[in-house]
């Protein structure tokens, strides 16, 4: 019994040597062609992630050598900056606006185009295609539009109501920004909402139907119930990149008026690259970044209590 197992081992160990040998080769030739991506990686995201949270600490005005501020710059940020409270609730304000908007519009659009007979595809082509746009042209065509004298002073006007020009009022002008911003990007929820709908099994459906559930019913407990992993998915990429609004500010409004439409986004290109406090720019960057994770994590807590998933 010991000659056959010895046999065996002594047999099954060189057939092991170039399995190993094989694997290793397999890794090496499988981090060349990964090392270009790594690089780029390591180049453009990571160094400037660490950059940035270094010179927080700095008072670096662009030009010359940084000098070491301790948490001066935070210090000032919270207590001494008269206008960042005024930007973090912009921020705010812009981001429960649109995310409920969006979230409440797309699915609405998803459900709509998910009870159609024909057409389906296209209506999703046509929802979709202000998502190619590149936001700065979006920005440009819809600033054109709401400018004063412009087409939607035309409408207002010939409509005989008394709305002031969106871009120029300190109440309205955050609104111009949120129309924009759902126009340019709801589409994107709406395919995903309405794909994740069409996976739903009809049959479902049609027992909840047969027990005499209304379409409110169905929607409410079978279908939204299912989808809500995706809902998920969409809540907090949307949350995330409202966080981060620029574009449209930049373009249409610059902050104003006054700071009505000044959002974390934008003072941080207002202290860095017109002010040229780069230190002091890098400071509001990693605060935006503290309340990105924030709010990400408020939501991945809250999941337990409405997200269903399969088992």
């Amino acid at each position: 019994m010991t000659l056959i197992q010895d046999t065996a081992v002594a047999t099954s160990a060189p057939a092991a040597r170039p399995r190993r040998r094989s694997g290793r080769r397999e890794g090496r030739t499988a981090f060349f062609f990964l090392l270009p991506s790594l690089l780029g990686v390591l180049l453009f995201l990571v160094l400037p992630i660490i950059a940035s949270l270094v010179l927080s600490f700095t008072n670096w005005k662009l030009l010359g050598k940084p000098a070491f501020v301790g948490f001066q710059n935070y210090i000032r940020l919270f207590t001494a900056d008269p206008q960042f409270w005024t930007v973090l609730r912009n921020t705010l304000f812009f981001t429960v606006e649109y995310l409920v908007l969006n979230i409440i519009i797309s699915v609405g659009l998803a459900t709509w185009i998910a009870s159609l007979k024909r057409g389906q595809r296209w209506f999703r082509v046509v929802f979709f295609l202000p998502t190619f746009t590149p936001g700065i042209a979006v920005a440009i065509v819809w600033m054109l539009i709401f400018a004063p004298g412009g087409f939607f002073d035309f409408i207002m006007k010939s409509l005989s109501l008394g709305v002031p020009n969106l871009l120029t009022d300190q109440t309205l002008a955050m609104q111009a920004v949120i129309i924009v911003s759902l126009w340019a990007n709801v589409g994107y929820n709406t395919v995903l909402f309405n794909a994740a709908l069409d996976m739903v099994p009809p049959s479902y459906l049609e027992a909840a139907k047969i027990d005499g559930a209304s379409a409110w019913d169905r929607f409410w407990k079978i279908r939204l119930p299912l989808i809500s992993p995706t809902l998920f998915f969409g809540t907090v990429m949307t949350a995330i990149t409202s966080l981060q609004v620029f574009d449209q500010i930049y373009v249409m409004t610059r902050g104003g008026p006054g700071n009505a439409t000044a959002t974390l986004g934008y003072a941080i290109y207002q202290r860095g690259f017109q002010n040229f406090q780069m230190g002091y720019a890098s400071s509001i960057a990693w605060v935006m970044f503290a309340l990105i994770m924030a709010l990400t994590a408020l939501q991945f807590w809250l999941q337990r209590k409405w997200v269903h998933y399969d088992n």
